[in-house]
């Protein structure tokens, strides 16, 4: 169950980061309020699901899913550059956070 918190809380951690970006420096409303319950819960998920996981594993599992799911919504939603090198170095990433699921 830690696992599927721990994946859960990175979306989360995707929402939070694009709701940052839409927010306009806290000047839209709707985004910031997006921002503020995405990143609780996202952080509030992390702390629980680091009660079963170590640290080093599930941070880096955290930050991964998150970084990763930033910058594909940012590739297809929000006209990012996309590029070989770009995806491939979303995949490497993607196989680091799946290699410390593995191997934890």
């Amino acid at each position: 169950m830690a696992w599927v918190v721990l994946v859960i809380s990175g979306f989360l951690e995707t929402a939070w980061a694009i709701a940052l970006g839409r927010s306009a420096g806290f000047t839209r409303l709707v985004p910031s309020i997006v921002f503020v319950v995405a990143l609780v819960l996202s952080m509030i998920g992390l702390a629980w699901a680091l009660r079963e996981i170590p640290i080093g594993t599930g941070y880096a599992v955290w930050v991964g899913i998150g970084a990763v799911g930033t910058a594909v919504v940012g590739m297809v939603a929000l006209n990012e550059p996309v590029s070989v090198a770009r995806v491939t170095c979303l995949l490497l990433v993607v196989a680091g956070v799946v290699g410390l699921k593995f191997f934890h």
